[in-house]
């Protein structure tokens, strides 16, 4: 059956249009620019609009910059899910290089989420939906620790995992004397130390 669209379905989707054209813009910018030098102008001047019509698609800077936030985490989250249910036997090291490598080659998103997890002035509502966006990361490492037949409760595991794999993304991004290939490598070689921790876990 044929959909009829009415103008206001046409206005819905120019301003989701929009949004993502922005949200496109501000992560361009975060690739480029230190996270906390970011600004709304130079986030306007990449979508080229001005600064003043970004606050018609988002009310303020924390929201824009959250939603930001969501795309690249979307992202990661889909490349476990399908490492993660496409195997009886999900390879714990498979899943440690996705999340590594992925922040790696997207640095600006582990800025956000170390940025976002310092900063204590974001609102309520914007803390819980930061929040939600975790627990999601923690679901799908509990069914990967369910499926490797660890003990119950697994979440603590999940928990200890996410902060091991961000642990190491955070103290070698920026390794001295090293290439950017060496830098990545080395996280890679310290992710199978934590990989053999977690295999070896047993029940008790």
């Amino acid at each position: 059956m044929k959909q009829n669209n009415t103008f206001a379905d046409l206005k819905s989707e120019e301003k989701l249009a929009r949004q993502k054209i922005i949200i496109q813009a501000a992560e361009r910018v975060f690739a480029v620019k230190p996270f906390n030098k970011v600004s709304i102008r130079d986030i306007a001047r990449e979508a080229g609009i001005s600064h003043a019509s970004i606050y018609r698609y988002f009310p303020d800077q924390q929201s824009l910059f959250v939603e930001a936030f969501f795309r690249g985490a979307e992202e990661i989250e889909q490349i476990l899910d399908q490492l993660i249910n496409d195997s009886d036997t999900p390879d714990i090291g498979k899943i440690s290089d996705a999340f590594i490598s992925y922040l790696a080659d997207n640095d600006q998103y582990l800025r956000m989420l170390t940025h976002f997890m310092l900063d204590g002035s974001l609102s309520t509502e914007k803390l819980e939906k930061l929040n939600a966006a975790e627990r999601h990361f923690f679901d799908k490492f509990d069914k990967l620790f369910r499926k490797m037949k660890k003990p119950e409760p697994v979440r603590p595991l999940s928990h200890a995992f996410f902060a091991a794999l961000n642990g190491v993304l955070i103290t070698f991004r920026n390794y001295p004397g090293r290439t950017p290939e060496e830098v990545r490598q080395h996280m890679l070689n310290i992710a199978r130390i934590i990989d053999r921790s977690f295999s070896n876990i047993q029940q008790t």
